[in-house]
C-alpha cells in the first residue's frame, strides 16, 4: 500500500497552527512567469483585492521592514517610512531576500521570517473577514483573518497604498 505523501509544513503554517489560528491552505500551479497576485487570484478563483502580497523594505533607521498590501496595489514608500519611524525607505534587494527573511520571491510570508521585523498591514485588510497571503513557499497560500497575522507579527494596520 502506497504511503500518502504529507506536504512539508512551512514556518508560517507551523506558527499559525501553534497559536491555533484558523486558516485554509490554497495550493496552485506556480511558474516563474506567473508570480503576481492577479495570477494567484485567477488560479484560486478569488477576488484579487483579497490576495495580499508581502514586500520587504529597508529603513535607514530600523533596517528590514515588512509591508503587507493588496496584490493589486502599489506600496507607498513615503507612507511606510513615516509610519515605521524612518526618514528613507527602499525596497530590499531581491538577492538579499532569502538571507534576510528565510523566504524566496513568490513564497515570502509575513509570518515565520527568520526574525520578527516591524510589520505593517494595509488597513484595507480589516474590511475582509479573511485575506490570503503566502504560506511560505511558491504555490501555497493561506487564508486567515488579518487579526491572526497581526497577532503573530505584532503588525500595525495603516494606509500603505500609493494613491
Amino acid at each position: 500500500m502506497a504511503k500518502k505523501k504529507t506536504p512539508t509544513k512551512t514556518n508560517a503554517i507551523r506558527l499559525v497552527e501553534q497559536k491555533k489560528i484558523p486558516y485554509i491552505e490554497h495550493e496552485y500551479a506556480w511558474s516563474e512567469e506567473h508570480v503576481g497576485a492577479s495570477d494567484v487570484a485567477e488560479q484560486l478563483h478569488q477576488d484579487k483585492s483579497q490576495i495580499f502580497k508581502t514586500l520587504v523594505a529597508t529603513g535607514n533607521k530600523t533596517g528590514p521592514i515588512v509591508a503587507v498590501i493588496p496584490g493589486n496595489q502599489e506600496l507607498d514608500l513615503k507612507k511606510l517610512a513615516k509610519v515605521s519611524g524612518n526618514k528613507k525607505v527602499e525596497m530590499l534587494h531581491l538577492k538579499d531576500l532569502e538571507a534576510t527573511t528565510g523566504y524566496i520571491r513568490g513564497g515570502c510570508s509575513p509570518i515565520g521570517m527568520k526574525k520578527l521585523f516591524p510589520t505593517f498591514i494595509d488597513a484595507s485588510a480589516q474590511s475582509f473577514e479573511t485575506i490570503i497571503i503566502s504560506a511560505g513557499k511558491r504555490g501555497l497560500q493561506m487564508e486567515l483573518a488579518a487579526s491572526g497575522i497581526q497577532q503573530l507579527t505584532k503588525a500595525v494596520f495603516t494606509d500603505l497604498q500609493l494613491l
